[in-house]
C-alpha cells in the first residue's frame, strides 16, 4: 500500500489539504510518525513539532499496548487489556517507571533545546505512521488538549476500520488514507517498515538531511 513512510506522508498530505492555515500545527509521534508528519507539514505549510508518547506493554508481551503515557503526566490504561493479559498493577507501575525515563530522554533529545510550539487556541494535527490499538494516539491527543489546543485532528496513512470508534471523544477529526480489512498490524501495509533512528527524527525537526526512506516504531 505504501513504499515507505515518506510515500505514506505524501499520500496522507494529499487528502489533508483542507487543514492548512496559520492556526495549524503538525505534530508527529516519534519515531516513525515524524517522517510522515514532515510530509504533511510541508504540504500544508504548517510548523512541525513532536508530541512524545510511549506505549505501555508488559515484559511478556512488550508489543501489545495496554496503555500509553505522554508529556505533562498524560497516562491512559485499558483495564480490559490488563485483565486479559493478567498484568498486575505493580508490574504496570514498573513498566511505566521505565517508560517515563525513556519519555524524558526522547523529549530532551528530539527538541534539542528548541522550545515547544505553543498550541494554545490552535489546531493540533497529530500524525503517526498508523493506528493499531489507538493507545499512543489517544495519549497524544490528551497531551495536546492539556497544552491548550482548541482542535485536535488525528491523521494517519492506515488504521483499522473501527479506529474512530476506538478513539471516540478523543479528537475532533479523523483522517486515514486507508482502513483495510482484515487489519493485523501497521507494518503489513508498508513495503519498507524499518526502524527510524533518533537522528532521522532530529533531522526532520531541524529541517535538515535527506529524505529518510526508512521507518520506525
Amino acid at each position: 500500500m505504501f513504499r515507505d513512510r515518506v510515500d505514506a506522508g505524501r499520500q496522507l498530505a494529499a487528502i489533508a489539504q483542507g487543514l492548512g492555515g496559520p492556526e495549524s500545527v503538525v505534530l508527529g509521534i516519534p519515531r516513525g510518525g515524524v517522517i510522515v508528519a514532515r510530509e504533511v507539514a510541508r504540504a500544508l505549510g504548517a510548523p512541525l513539532d513532536v508530541v512524545v508518547v510511549r506505549k505501555l506493554g508488559s515484559a511478556r508481551h512488550p508489543e501489545y499496548a495496554i496503555g500509553a503515557i505522554g508529556e505533562d503526566g498524560v497516562r491512559i490504561v485499558d483495564p480490559e487489556s490488563l485483565r486479559i493479559m493478567g498484568i498486575r498493577e505493580q508490574e504496570l507501575d514498573e513498566v511505566e517507571a521505565r517508560e517515563r525515563v525513556e519519555l524524558a530522554r526522547r523529549t530532551s533529545r528530539f527538541r534539542s533545546g528548541r522550545p515547544r510550539i505553543d498550541l494554545a487556541g490552535r489546531r493540533a494535527i497529530v500524525v503517526d505512521d498508523g493506528v493499531a490499538t489507538g493507545a499512543t494516539a489517544i495519549a497524544a491527543c490528551r497531551a495536546c488538549r492539556l497544552l491548550g489546543a482548541a482542535e485536535v485532528v488525528v491523521a494517519v496513512p492506515v488504521a483499522p476500520p473501527d479506529w474512530m470508534e476506538q478513539m471516540r471523544g478523543e479528537a475532533d477529526g479523523f483522517i486515514a488514507v486507508e482502513t483495510p480489512t482484515p487489519f493485523f498490524a501497521v507494518g503489513q501495509w508498508y513495503e519498507n517498515f524499518e526502524q527510524t533512528t533518533d537522528d532521522e527524527v532530529i533531522a526532520c525537526l531541524a529541517g535538515t538531511g535527506a529524505d529518510p526512506g526508512g521507518t520506525g516504531d
